[in-house]
């Protein structure tokens, strides 16, 4: 296996490989999956974090360097200390009350063996888990609704439970049906994320099934992907219509096309719908890069199409000039490349006041820019604003210069979270949340990990 190849099975799971044609099926597909597992299991049983002697804020502190006044804390999940591990394919993160939250786990990338945890925490820090639900598949995104219920993306599905029920399962309510899966292994970006715009839409994203729709017969009569300009509506954003009391319409409508993949997306409080770009799988260690989009309606961003700010794809080299157009809706800004942008939100807790009003993102990505809780400055609509001489961080070298394009030097929340052997494998945050009392929390899945950012003791 290249490595490439490898590094981007680690980066989206088995289903996201490189193959010498984006339409491959069938055995070899199937074969691919088979040697992404083992591997990536024997990483999961080698590599693990090692607590330090001191606390963060009464949790075990991970050795994870932050910024000064921040420590990282072990909320649940396996150590050098402690290899138990319940927690598979940790994702995303919400919270119930002071004491309470709930996880999502993917359990694994292939099968219904995707679960829904109930994490509760004693007064002296001890966590218990609890399963609520189990046989899921690929559940991602987590949230609670206008209606104050708790919504779950799964991979063809968005349902809603009641988490404080007897029975939390005999609550499920499927809300949305019919979106893509990935039973075949046929379909790269199967995870469902979803948030609510003021006034209760539901925004769904639907990732693209391939990384840059290069099939023979991707093309429409038209000369466009068909995947994304076709009956399937891949590769967007779609609005279900909220009808009140916990109902949205079953019909949809396609707010914006040309996302790749918006697993990292956000609605800031002016309004303003942002989404980090998981771009494409270029075997090149600097490009392209990921990007930010400001989302509006009826807009193209280029999937397919386009790369970076205005740069055709190899696998459409016809569409240079539409790329360069304003039919294509360029990135407000980059991203450093291969740093997969998995969720983002505004802080607006207490216990960091620096942070008040910028935005997180976790980087997931397992190269030397991955590994990372960002942060960045933001105007009136929550966008990230552009410096005039934007650097990026990389694990082992000096930071990088953008070289093209609006980009931002971001705060790096977590600058020592680099793979070093015997104190911790590189870090693989997922989901992002704000608790009640200001601590940023977090799901390192790869680590099988549930972390707390909180004010450092020692600070």
């Amino acid at each position: 296996m290249s490595a490439a190849r490898e590094e981007d099975a680690r980066r989206h799971g088995p289903v996201s490989r490189r193959a010498t044609t984006d339409g491959m099926r069938g055995l070899r597909a199937c074969l691919m999956v088979s040697l992404w597992l083992v591997p990536a299991l024997t990483g999961l049983a080698r590599e693990r974090h090692a607590v330090e002697d001191a606390l963060c804020d009464g949790y075990p502190r991970l050795a994870i360097e932050t910024l000064r006044g921040m420590c990282a804390g072990l909320v649940v999940g396996p150590t050098t200390q402690d290899a138990a591990r319940t927690l598979r394919l940790p994702r995303s993160l919400l919270q119930l009350d002071a004491q309470t939250w709930l996880v999502t786990d993917l359990g694994a990338w292939e099968g219904a063996r995707g679960a829904v945890w109930r994490l509760r925490i004693a007064p002296e820090r001890e966590v218990a888990l609890e399963r609520l639900l189990d046989g899921l598949h690929l559940p991602h995104a987590i949230a609670r609704g206008p209606d104050g219920a708790v919504y779950v993306g799964e991979m063809s599905r968005i349902f809603r439970f009641d988490p404080l029920a007897d029975l939390p399962a005999a609550t499920v309510e499927e809300v949305v049906a019919g979106l893509p899966d990935n039973r075949l292994h046929s379909h790269r970006h199967p995870l469902s994320k979803f948030v609510f715009l003021p006034g209760g839409d539901m925004l769904v994203n639907v990732g693209a099934p391939s990384d840059q729709c290069a099939d023979a017969d991707a093309r429409t009569a038209a000369g466009l992907c068909a995947e994304s300009e076709g009956d399937g509506d891949a590769a967007s954003l779609r609005t279900y219509r909220y009808e009140g009391d916990g109902r949205w319409s079953a019909d949809y409508e396609v707010l914006a096309r040309g996302l790749r993949n918006s697993v990292a997306l956000a609605v800031h409080t002016s309004g303003t719908v942002l989404q980090g770009e998981n771009s494409y799988d270029f075997d090149s260690r600097w490009s392209p890069f990921e990007e930010i989009n400001v989302i509006e309606a009826g807009r193209h961003y280029g999937w397919p199409y386009c790369s970076d700010t205005a740069e055709a794809t190899p696998a459409w080299p016809d569409k240079a000039a539409w790329c360069r157009s304003d039919a294509h809706a360029a990135p407000d800004l980059l991203l450093p490349p291969h740093a997969a942008p998995l969720d983002m939100l505004w802080y607006e807790g207490d216990m960091f006041p620096a942070l008040q009003g910028r935005l997180l993102m976790t980087w997931h990505g397992h190269r030397s820019v991955g590994g990372r809780i960002a942060s960045f400055a933001v105007d009136a609509r929550g966008v990230p604003v552009a410096d005039a001489r934007p650097r990026f961080p990389v694990y082992g070298q000096a930071d990088r210069a953008y070289g093209a394009g609006p980009a931002a030097t971001p705060v790096v929340l977590t600058p020592g979270w680099g793979r070093q052997p015997g104190k911790r494998p590189q870090g693989s945050p997922v989901g992002l949340a704000v608790a009640d009392d200001g601590a940023i929390w977090t799901a390192d899945d790869r680590a099988g990990l549930v972390i707390r950012f909180a004010r450092s003791e020692d600070f």
